[in-house]
Formats: structure tokens, sequence, C-alpha cells
């Protein structure tokens, strides 16, 4: 078919498997893998099956994909987005976009000057709750927004079980719950109220076994006129993410684990429902994965932005400088 692309998955460890699937389920995908890892990347072509698995990335890009996946560790994303850019590949790049401001400048260059569809994955934008709410927010339906409060935790060994051996465990590579979880909720509140003038940031390592990261976090940000402040941790219970904007005229909150968004706009009266039916985590990334083929054709936008993406990742640095620094944090505009 004409409309299938060929689409690269760059690392193949746990998230890069997820991509893998959820691009086979389009339907709209011919899938490539770029894996070091000798026994991974033939245990992957094996299973998945999958004809094209490549030790080298060069020569992966050398069989002319349309689009590439970068899901290696996050201090190498921009590197290998940039290779794969001055190779005419479009970019889906996981989150956090990287860990310094580095190449960032080169990046958006060359996905200008290539005309390349490029987007950083932020997969709870996909979540049809959390589309609904912001529709209904950036309408105007309830005023202008004031104030954000975002509560989140969950078990994080539950989840990744071999996270005291991947990423996680160092900031260097993208660990710690500011750059792997936190960001998640920043990105989703920048897509709804705008993005964050500066950061405060508390955090620590509290629970985790087996590593020094910082497992909860507490952020307060500015995001213009509107007032934000995010609590979360890695170690309860409870998988559970809250967001509520208050606004001028009505206040609108997203459970996505009771998979509804609910609001009010007067006193002493309920909360109004609007439910979804359950999402499995692997639809997001198929949503994702179908919203960035619509890009590469042309057919509208990625669900975040390259330059969404840098936003996000300014707002993670700005933290971590926070948290060493004790005091408040002004992001900058631009890359560099």
């Amino acid at each position: 078919m004409s409309n299938v692309k060929k689409v690269l998955v760059i690392g193949v460890g746990s998230i890069g498997q997820r991509h893998l699937r959820c691009f086979q389920a389009t339907g709209r995908a011919q899938l490539s893998i770029c894996e070091v890892n000798a026994a991974l990347r033939e245990q992957i072509a094996r299973t998945q099956g999958i004809g094209r698995a490549y030790a080298a990335l060069d020569e992966a890009l050398a069989e002319g994909p349309d689009a590439a996946v970068v899901t290696t560790p996050a201090h190498l994303h921009v590197s290998m987005a940039i290779e794969a850019a001055e190779a005419g590949v479009h970019l889906l790049i996981e989150k956090p976009l990287g860990t310094s401001l580095e190449g960032l400048d080169r990046l958006a260059s060359v996905v200008d000057q290539r005309r390349l569809a490029a987007a950083v994955a932020y997969v709870l934008r996909a979540n049809p709750v959390f589309q609904a709410m912001r529709e209904a927010i950036t309408s105007g339906r309830f005023g202008p927004p004031v104030q954000v409060v975002v509560t989140s935790g969950q078990h994080f060994p539950t989840y990744r079980p071999a996270y005291r051996t991947i990423y996680y465990r160092d900031r260097a590579t993208g660990g710690g719950a500011i750059q792997d979880a936190l960001t998640h909720l920043v990105n989703l509140a920048e897509w709804i109220v705008g993005p964050a003038d500066r950061v405060l940031a508390d955090a620590s390592h509290q629970v985790l076994e087996g590593v020094d990261v910082e497992d909860t976090v507490h952020l307060l940000s500015r995001h213009g006129p509107v007032m934000a402040a995010f609590a979360l941790n890695q170690h309860q219970a409870p998988n559970e993410t809250a967001i509520t904007v208050v606004c001028r005229d009505g206040t609108a909150r997203c459970e996505p684990f009771l998979n509804r968004w609910r609001w009010m706009n007067k006193p002493e009266e309920p909360w109004h429902d609007e439910c979804a039916a359950p999402v499995e985590r692997d639809t997001l990334f198929t949503r994702q994965a179908g919203s960035f083929l619509d890009a590469i054709e042309g057919r509208g936008a990625p669900l975040c932005s390259l330059a969404e993406g840098i936003q996000t990742l300014r707002v993670n640095l700005a933290a971590l400088a926070s948290c060493q620094s004790a005091s408040w944090q002004t992001i900058e505009r631009g890359c560099s």
C-alpha cells in the first residue's frame, strides 16, 4: 500500500518494544529495528517478525526509512535524532527529549530545513479524557485558567521492576522522578495553560530501594498569570493521577484512573461527570503512532511538537537546577 511508511525503531528495550508493537497495530508501518545489544536485537527480530535488524545506526539509515522512533536512553536522543534528520528521516523522539540543551539548535534547524515532521512522545496527550477537558478549557467555557493542581503517584517497582538496572538509576541518562514521570505532567499542564516561565522544586529519594535518584517531587510553577503546583511520588500503592484546573468561571478536574473528567461552575452544586471507556496503555501509544503518521502525510500536527518538547525539557532542567539551588529558576525561551 502506498500509505505504508518505513519506520525504524532505534533501541528496543521496554519502551522501544511498546512502540514497535503499537506502530505494527496501526497497519500503516513497515518496521525495522536498530539495537546494539546483539542478543536482544536477534530476539526481538525473531519474536516480532522484523526482517531488517541493524547493529549500527548509519547502516539502518542507509536503507532509507521514512521515519525513526528514537527510544534509546535520553542522553542519546538528540545526537541520534540529528543523524536521522540529516538523512531526511521524520522523527518521533521519546521523552524526555534530552538531558541537556546541547544540540537542540542543530536539531531544530535540520528539521526546519528538511521540512520534517518531528514529535516528542508525551503519550498522555493521546488520552481522550485529557483531550476532552483541554478542549473545554481552551474553548473558554470556564473562563481563563488561574490555577493548576496536580497530584500523582504509583508503585514504580510494580510497573518497571528492572528500574535499578536501566536509565532510571542515573539522572545523566534521564533517570529520577523529575525526568521520568513529572515531565509527563508538566507537559500536560503546558499543553492546557501554556508554557512555564519559572519553577521552584524540591525533590528527594524517599523510598525506592537500589537507587539514589529522587522518587518524590514537589514543584511550583508559573505559566504567565497561572499558578501551578505538582506533587508526585513513585512508591505509593494507588496508581492515580488527578489534574485540577481552576478557572475564573468554573473548575475542571481530570481523573484518568477513573476514566473521567468532571466540572463544576456553581458553588454547592454536584460535579458533572464526563466519562469515557477504559483505555489500555498500548491504545494510547497506537493513537500517538497514528497521529505521527498523519503528520508525516501532512494530515495534521503531531500530538507534541518538537518545540513543545524543547520547552518541557527546559522545565526539567530548571527543576533539577532549583533542587540544587533551593531557589526559583527562570525558563528562557529558545534552544540554547
